[in-house]
């Protein structure tokens, strides 16, 4: 890991679920062959505690979906509100038909240590997920299955697995998609707990 990467700390695989249980936009990075794809999806969740997984929509028409086919792993990601406009970029642009797409969003990948595939740098939090083949879901509902393997977080934004928007930057909050380039941050903590 280098310097830059140093708030970036690893989450216990029990709370990696958290990661994705407020609902923010993803990024699902892939790679095979040599070739790395970074895509935006609206449509991602948590599914089970353990092991941990999660779901994800990718349609059948986008590269990012073609590596994960091939490879059988892929990333997800979550971005910052500072990453706004490349997460409508790789999110409304496709590499099959647009392959400078990563260069003009300003995508900048980095690796971890024991896993082959590429991280977005910049976000709040990344997970490694290994394809839980299910060939009729991915092939009638674009719906894909998958147990996280690893977790890291940003230590400003994420700790003790835990979300802590409230006491970190606002440009680390996570961002919501509604529809036509319409994001929102996440919003105000509000605890209920005695």
């Amino acid at each position: 890991m280098s310097a830059s990467n140093a708030s970036i700390l690893p989450v216990e695989l029990s709370k990696s679920y958290r990661l994705l249980n407020h609902g923010p936009t993803v990024l699902v990075s892939a790679r095979h062959g040599g070739v790395d794809n970074v895509m935006a999806a609206a449509w991602a969740c948590a599914l089970d505690f353990a092991p941990p997984k999660l779901s994800v929509v990718l349609d059948k028409s986008t590269r990012t979906r073609q590596l994960v086919d091939r490879s059988g792993w892929f990333a997800i990601q979550v971005p910052t509100l500072k990453q706004a406009r490349l997460v409508h970029e790789v999110g409304t642009h496709s590499a099959v038909d647009d392959p400078g797409k990563l260069e003009r969003a300003g995508v900048a990948w980095f690796e971890q240590p024991g896993f082959d595939l590429p991280f977005v740098a910049g976000c709040s939090a990344w997970m490694a997920c290994r394809l839980i083949p299910e060939p009729h879901n991915q092939n009638t509902y674009d719906l894909y299955i998958a147990e996280i393997v690893g977790a890291w977080a940003d230590s400003r934004v994420f700790r003790d697995g835990h979300w802590r928007f409230e006491h970190a930057p606002s440009d680390l909050r996570s961002l919501h998609y509604v529809a036509g380039g319409h994001f929102y941050a996440i919003g105000d903590a509000v605890d209920v707990t005695p």
